[in-house]
């Protein structure tokens, strides 16, 4: 399964790096067809954003966590100013968690919705 990391640059920068998780067919409950699983590291916990407006100035991830669009589409722009978009389905990974961060906006109708799960 395809993500992208938003990383930290050595420069203090952010930019985007491609990432894959590993997906396995195994058989997950009696009855049920295998399924392709892979694991996505978390130390706890979930938290779920709705969000009228999604739009940010420039600002590092509070916590370096996996954020996965349920709803809306959203463009990220990493300082270097290569932008991508995201909407449901798309996995990110925030793992610029200091220096001079990413700017999130909005893109289309409101609301925007997306799973937080901090590693």
């Amino acid at each position: 399964m395809h993500y992208t990391k938003i990383a930290r640059t050595a420069d203090g920068g952010s930019a985007f790096e491609d990432g894959e998780i590993m997906l396995e067919h195994r058989h997950v409950a009696d009855g049920v067809p295998a399924m392709a699983v892979g694991g996505m590291e978390s130390s706890g916990g979930v938290q779920f954003l709705r969000s009228a407006a999604f739009d940010s100035t420039a600002h590092p991830a509070p916590r370096e966590q996996w954020v996965v669009m349920l709803r809306g589409m959203i463009e990220v722009t990493v300082s270097d100013g290569s932008r991508r978009r995201f909407g449901p389905g798309d996995l990110v990974l925030a793992a610029d968690t200091t220096g001079m961060g990413h700017v999130t906006t909005g893109v289309g109708d409101p609301p925007f919705e997306a799973l937080f799960i901090p590693i």
